[in-house]
This record gives structure tokens, C-alpha cells and sequence, in this order.
């Protein structure tokens, strides 16, 4: 009986660190098959997204009824075959936009948006129904059908032969028209991808990333003239905050904005421009806090135009450090340059001692081993504060390890990774791995308004239904609401007052929730 080893009381080592990270008290007899499953189970809850915060008595009456809805729905489309984060966005959002969760989350306060293009966060229509209706708005039409926009007076300067028709006066086109309203819907078409046959539509990524970017090369004479300009920021920020988002952090290529007359306006004109307009528009709107612009360039031009960039960046950050966030990388993955190939570009503040935050795009591929996935590797070297996307990151153990230990969030853009092909349904998204792994992640809506969509609501409805699972709860909507204020480029003061005022909001919506408010 000495020779034996003494294991009848001795807890085995992983159930031994369940324990001690969940903080049960051990069980001093040997364990059933029950309490190691239940123990499981604690152990994967705790480790969730949100699943170390306590909700308080009035919050785990409304996460009752939540749940209650959520659950309902969920066996409503179990029968049915029909659960919205299996379907093509396209497809599901008039159907999201009957779900009762779905209101409920239109309605909650979901701290910051970290991952908006400039001109992908406005509902399409109204560039279709206010800004081309306005004066000296012309037109033509390119080789391949696509249309292109200029505001001028008395008349637009003469097109580059070949490459565009005539410029006609679409007020004066309209007037010609015999169906107005079917020309409108044309338009409507040519600025967002949305269509009642996705997979049809758009038979590879290469199909629907080239649709994608043409949309922003055929608004851009719209939103770069100077008055739409300014108008464009104030409306999508009324949108936004409508969407119940009180900050956001706005990638933006600043390319120059004209006059009527032609004249154009340089960068610093535009920062200027956003924050002038931002302050304007929290005059009106106390409960919003402002922006901020993160400066990009694109990842297929050259090393030089690219140092360029980072230089320029340099200089906004330091004229406006309060507006001018950082710099990133935009653009297609598979198709561009590697963050590798611009690495002496981008060791350019470092090698000057100046501190320029990175938030780059990486990750945004399935292909997993190529130069262009290897971008998580650069992004974590290059100290990104945030990885946009980070698709392919749990290929990535290492790299995984690194930023978590670094705590450096991912923005998880849902709709955007389904619309452009890198998975078709959200519950296999890689997010749910880190979801349920409680790695710091916040939810965005990349270019909402290219996809049909609008604000932060229709992402994260993806994100609770889909990509969070059953067990996703009002926990994990908390968190990653908290998560949103906790990561954005916010001052350690303005950072505090953004989670005061979202706290505030936070409680009056967990109060109607709930059904305790007055």
C-alpha cells in the first residue's frame, strides 16, 4: 500500500486551475461526471466576453427579458430553417428589422464607433434625394457605364476624352426624364452594393470588391465639393447619434475638396472642417462626444507616396492632436501591398521620436500563410493600437498571445466581412473564438451605408445572434460597449467623460428595459 501513489484526494492539475480561475471552492470527495460539466460550464461563462461583470438586480431583469426574446427567436428559426446570421445580409435585414431584439438594441447605448470609412456611414439616399438634386450638380457617364459627379458654374471643365462622356446638367437630364423616380433608384444602385441576389450578383470577392471600390470613386465628386462636404459630416453624425453612439473614430483619406468655382481646399482645411462641424453639431447635442479622424492611405501605391503619407500624418497629429488620431493602411488585403513592403515608410515616426499611433487593417483575408496574412505579424511589430478586422488572427496563436497580453483590441466589422465573401454564416465567424475567450474586441460597421445598413444597430445584432452564440447576454453587450470607450483614442479625461455620460445612458435604457423606469 506505500508503493501506491496517494491520488484518491489530490485534484487533478486542470481541474485544480478551473477552480482557482473561476474561484469555486474545490471539492474535497472525488468529483462526479456532473459537477466537472457544471464546473465547465462556470468556467467557459466566466471566461466570455463580459462574463466577469455582475449585473445588477434591475439589469438581470432586463437580461431576463432579453434572453426571453432572444430565445424565442432563435426557436422560431430553428423551425423554420430561416436564423438571419446564417443568411446573406441582403437578404435578412428587413426581416432583422422586424425582430424584437432588434429594437431593443436600436435603443441601447452602445458607447463608440472605432472602425468608420468618411464616406461609407450615410444612408445612400440621401445622396440620391438632397445632394444630386442640388444646383450645378453634372454629370457623366465612363466607358464601362458607371456615372461620375461634379458640382461647377457656369460650366464643368471639359472630361478627359475616352474616359467620361459629356458633363450634362442632371437638373436638366431630370426634366427630360419620363420616370424620375426609376433614374433615382439607378442611382441609388450605382452607390451601395445591395442587391435581391447576392450570391448571383457577386459570384467571387474579386466581383464584389470591384463594385465596392468603384461606389467610392462615383460619390467622390459629390462629397468632395465643399458645402456637401460639410453637410455630409452633420448628417452622419445626426445618423449616428440617432443610432445611439455618443463618439467615433473615422478613417479618412482627405483627399482635396473643391469650390464651385474649382478651387481646392487642402488637408488641414478638411480636419479643420470635421472638427468644426463635430463641435457644432455636440452644441446642439450635448450627449455626444465629438470625433476623431484616423489619416490613411491607400495600400497599393507606392513606397514613396506611402513615407509621404506617414509624414503628412505626422504633421496633422501634431496641429491637431485633440482630432488627428493616427494613421492606417486602407484598401483590399489580397490585392495590396503587404504592411512588410512599407516598413521603412513606416518606421519613419519612430526613427524621428515621434509617437504616431497605428490602427491598421490586418487580418482581412482567408488565405492563410500569404505575405498579406502575415500583416498581423507587422501590425503587432509596428505596436498597432487596434487591428482592424483581424480576421485570420486565431491562425495566429503567437501573434493572438502577443496582443492579448498587449491588449490590443480588434474591431470586428460582422455585415462588412460577410457582404465582401470572407464567411457567409456568422456563426463561423473566427470573432466567436475570441468572444468566447473574453479577448478584447469591439464591434463597428466598417461602410454601413454601402452594405444597406445604418450606425452600429444591424452589427451587432450580428454580433449578439450570430457571432456570440446562445450564451451571448446582456453581459456581453455591456462589455463590449465598455470595450468601445476603454480602446478609442480618447484622452484619459475624455475617455473618463464618455463612460460617465454612456453609464447615464446606459442605466435609463436598462431601466425601461427592465420595466423599472417611472
Amino acid at each position: 500500500m506505500c508503493t501506491q501513489p496517494d491520488t484518491q484526494m489530490l485534484l487533478p492539475l486542470w481541474l485544480l486551475s478551473l477552480l482557482l480561475a473561476t474561484g469555486l471552492p474545490p471539492i474535497l470527495s472525488a468529483p462526479t461526471t456532473q459537477d466537472v460539466r457544471e464546473q465547465l460550464l462556470a468556467q467557459e461563462r466566466m471566461m466570455r466576453l463580459g462574463g466577469q461583470l455582475v449585473l445588477s438586480r434591475t439589469e438581470e431583469l432586463a437580461n431576463a427579458k432579453l434572453m426571453a426574446l432572444k430565445s424565442a427567436e432563435v426557436e422560431r428559426a430553428a423551425s423554420t430553417s430561416s436564423f438571419l446570421p446564417s443568411m446573406h445580409f441582403f437578404q435578412a435585414r428587413h426581416l432583422m428589422e422586424q425582430s424584437q431584439v432588434f429594437h431593443i438594441l436600436r435603443r441601447m447605448p452602445k458607447g463608440a464607433a472605432l472602425h468608420l470609412h468618411d464616406f461609407g456611414i450615410l444612408n445612400m439616399d440621401w445622396l440620391v434625394k438632397n445632394v444630386t438634386y442640388r444646383p450645378h450638380c453634372h454629370f457623366c457617364v465612363t466607358p464601362n457605364g458607371t456615372f461620375n459627379f461634379i458640382f461647377a458654374h457656369p460650366d464643368p471643365p471639359t472630361p478627359v476624352p475616352g474616359k467620361c462622356s459629356q458633363w450634362i446638367l442632371l437638373a436638366d437630364h431630370r426634366r427630360g426624364l419620363q420616370n424620375v423616380t426609376e433614374f433615382d433608384h439607378r442611382l441609388l444602385q450605382a452607390f451601395t452594393l445591395v442587391t435581391e441576389d447576392p450570391e448571383g450578383t457577386y459570384k467571387d470577392q474579386d466581383a464584389v470588391w470591384s463594385k465596392f471600390e468603384t461606389i467610392f470613386l462615383t460619390i467622390s465628386g459629390l462629397v468632395h465639393y465643399a458645402p456637401v462636404f460639410k453637410d455630409y459630416v452633420l448628417q452622419a453624425l445626426l445618423e449616428l447619434h440617432q443610432d445611439r453612439v455618443l463618439y467615433l473614430e473615422l478613417r479618412a483619406m482627405l483627399f482635396p475638396v473643391y469650390e464651385l468655382d474649382g478651387s481646392l481646399h487642402d488637408r488641414k482645411w478638411s480636419v479643420r472642417t470635421y472638427k468644426e462641424m463635430a463641435c457644432q453639431f455636440m452644441e446642439q447635442h450635448p450627449d455626444f462626444l465629438g470625433l476623431k479622424i484616423i489619416y490613411s492611405d491607400h495600400r497599393f501605391r507606392s513606397t514613396s507616396l506611402v513615407a509621404q503619407s506617414v509624414q503628412a500624418a505626422m504633421e496633422l497629429r501634431a496641429s491637431f492632436p485633440r482630432t488627428v488620431a493616427g494613421f492606417d493602411l486602407v484598401g483590399r488585403e489580397d490585392t495590396g501591398r503587404s504592411l512588410y513592403y512599407y516598413r521603412e515608410a513606416l518606421g519613419i515616426p519612430a526613427s524621428h521620436g515621434f509617437p504616431l499611433p497605428y490602427f491598421f487593417h490586418a487580418g482581412e483575408t482567408n488565405w492563410q500563410g500569404s505575405p498579406v496574412d502575415r500583416n498581423l505579424l507587422d501590425a503587432l511589430i509596428l505596436n498597432s493600437t487596434r487591428i482592424g478586422h483581424g480576421f485570420a488572427l486565431t491562425k495566429h496563436p503567437a501573434v493572438w498571445a502577443d496582443l492579448w497580453k498587449k491588449g490590443i483590441p480588434i474591431e470586428v466589422c460582422p455585415i462588412s466581412n460577410q457582404v465582401l465573401k470572407l464567411v457567409a454564416d456568422l456563426r463561423n465567424h473566427p470573432a466567436a473564438v475570441l468572444m468566447a475567450t473574453g479577448y478584447p474586441l469591439v464591434v463597428s460597421s466598417d461602410d454601413p451605408a454601402v452594405f444597406g445598413a445604418s450606425g452600429l444597430s444591424y452589427d451587432f445584432y450580428e454580433a449578439f445572434m450570430g457571432i456570440g452564440g446562445l450564451e451571448a447576454d446582456l453581459r456581453t453587450l455591456k462589455q463590449l460597449a465598455i470595450n468601445s470607450i476603454k480602446y478609442s483614442a480618447l484622452l484619459p479625461g475624455e475617455r473618463k467623460a464618455a463612460l460617465h455620460l454612456w453609464e447615464q445612458s446606459w442605466d435609463t435604457f436598462i431601466a425601461e428595459l427592465a420595466g423599472t423606469s417611472d
